[in-house]
């Protein structure tokens, strides 16, 4: 009983549950009543729900895929401050994360499915990683205007974070950068269909 009353373990276990909610699938169900997960790319993330919802709702379907990103990236942000505003060391803060990505993209409520991890991912960093974060978040927003491919820019945006966090060490103190490496693995990996797909010319725009 020890185990389960421990604060860090109730804290990965809020961050695996907080981080599987899949809010992609539940706001395109309740304000467009569609299914993503049986459409699109079936993906949970906020660009299907941007595609799947264009094509019955296009005025709501930019407002609930901003509202996606929005929610997506703050669950993995708003139990890492409770953390920190709890005294929480840096190990513990970055278990935190690395538990809210993979609850994102292996949910427990849509059995082990779930998205790509980038706008939990970018949660995460922001609050451990700022400024490297701040960085990627503008690699990334210049990169969907200039190129139009949301898969493409997410990555690119994500490398920028990696290599800026590791060029200036920003906000790491744990002796490693093991953690941030391996939260950016995992979206990498979840994204390597839409690599080959590049890498072959044949990945969708966003228009």
């Amino acid at each position: 009983m020890d185990f389960l009353t421990n604060p860090n373990v109730l804290f990965y276990l809020a961050a695996y549950l907080i981080g599987s909610i899949p809010f992609g699938l539940l706001l395109a169900k309740t304000f467009a009543g569609v299914d993503i997960k049986s459409q699109g790319s079936k993906s949970i993330g906020a660009t299907n729900v941007l595609r799947v919802v264009k094509e019955t709702n296009p005025s709501l379907a930019k407002k609930l895929g901003i509202a996606t990103v929005i929610l997506d990236a703050l669950k993995g942000t708003v139990v890492i401050l409770i953390a920190m505003s709890m005294g929480m060391n840096e190990q513990t803060l970055w278990m935190i994360a690395v538990l809210a990505v993979l609850g994102h993209c292996y949910s427990i409520y849509l059995g082990l499915e779930g998205g790509k991890g980038v706008a939990t991912g970018l949660g995460v960093y922001i609050a451990l990683v700022p400024v490297a974060t701040l960085i990627g978040a503008l690699t990334w927003i210049i990169a969907a205007k200039v190129l139009k491919i949301s898969s493409l820019s997410s990555l690119l945006g994500l490398t920028a974070v990696i290599v800026s966090a590791t060029l200036m060490n920003d906000g790491l103190d744990i002796g490693s950068n093991a953690p941030m490496y391996l939260i950016a693995f995992i979206i990498y990996y979840k994204h390597i269909p839409n690599i080959v797909r590049i890498i072959k010319g044949e990945e969708k725009k966003v228009i």
